[in-house]
């Protein structure tokens, strides 16, 4: 036998993944060239790796028996590059996350100057809603997680960043006064609202009920990036983050409509679990965050204080 490093990666992705089309997305590859490297693979046994039933293909018994046999590879390889860049002296290792959907508008700031830094770290990034974040957390999945609502309930560690804020937004066609509407202009708005388990979803119910607010529901949609879509073509209206809106509404595709209470604060905060045993990267990132957060948030989220 004489298969590679990446005939095994993309076999195990297409068996994560059941299809060769995702595969091919994760990997940053083409669908020919994955589906190559698989028949390139396949050719090396006797024994089936894959079955396709109509356009669908599936991962046979003796071929997940391969796939675990490759991740297991695949791990051993990654310890060795660790070791040998820790041998040079050079920090390696896994830096695990979750973020909060929004997140993902804020966390890649505070992350490239320290991967840039330590060429041998690997990160995993897990963007997902806010009830997913916390399982991550509670199941000790991850060494740090991005929130905007630290969950009260679990023993956690927290370094704030800066302040969430979240206004009432609508598209660039909407009329709407320029002085601060009363709170019942909530009861002509149809509203569109994150799936249950958001983050923004909570803020916004909470705000809602808080306010006594009759709301007409139009839409649920599962990412903001729906979320802000929807906005754009007119089918609603949502309170959305202020930092996954900058450039619609300085394009003035998106703009803030002015109520009484709004914006909504809450803080953008590094969390982790309170005892939590830190691998060296970890620690490495954690005091890079304390040492390096003002001067991140000064050159790149300034532009936030002008709302």
């Amino acid at each position: 036998m004489n298969y590679t490093l990446n005939q095994l990666q993309v076999f195990l992705k297409i068996a994560e993944t059941g299809s060769i089309t995702k595969a091919a997305a994760e990997l940053h590859l083409t669908q020919p060239a994955v589906s190559i490297q698989l028949k390139n693979f396949q050719d090396q046994f006797d024994i089936p790796l894959t079955e396709l039933v109509g356009r669908r293909i599936y991962i046979t018994d003796f071929g997940r028996e391969i796939a675990q046999a490759a991740e297991n590879i695949l791990h051993q390889v990654q310890a060795i590059n660790h070791k040998t860049l820790a041998y040079k002296g050079q920090l390696a290792g896994k830096l695990k996350l979750a973020v909060v959907s929004t997140g993902k508008y804020v966390m890649p700031y505070f992350l490239s100057g320290f991967i840039q830094q330590h060429q041998g770290v690997e990160l995993r990034m897990d963007v997902t809603n806010r009830a997913r974040v916390i399982e991550s957390l509670v199941h000790n999945e991850v060494d740090f997680a991005l929130v905007s609502i630290v969950p009260p309930d679990l023993k956690l560690e927290s370094l704030d960043l800066f302040q969430n804020k979240l206004f009432l937004i609508g598209n660039a066609e909407a009329k709407f006064k320029k002085s601060r509407s009363d709170k019942a202009v909530f009861n002509d708005l149809p509203l569109i609202l994150r799936e249950k388990g958001s983050g923004t979803r909570q803020t916004m119910e909470k705000f809602i009920e808080h306010n006594g607010i009759t709301a007409l529901r139009r839409l649920e949609l599962v990412s903001n990036e729906a979320v802000k879509q929807a906005v754009l073509a007119g089918l609603g209206y949502s309170i959305m983050s202020l930092v996954g809106i900058k450039n619609e509404l300085r394009n003035k595709d998106l703009q803030i409509i002015p109520v009484e209470g709004l914006p909504i604060r809450t803080m953008w905060s590094l969390v982790w679990l309170q005892d939590k045993r830190f691998s060296p990267v970890a620690n490495a990132f954690l005091e890079y965050m304390r040492k390096e957060k003002s001067a991140i948030i000064e050159s790149k989220f300034h532009w936030h204080e002008q709302y």
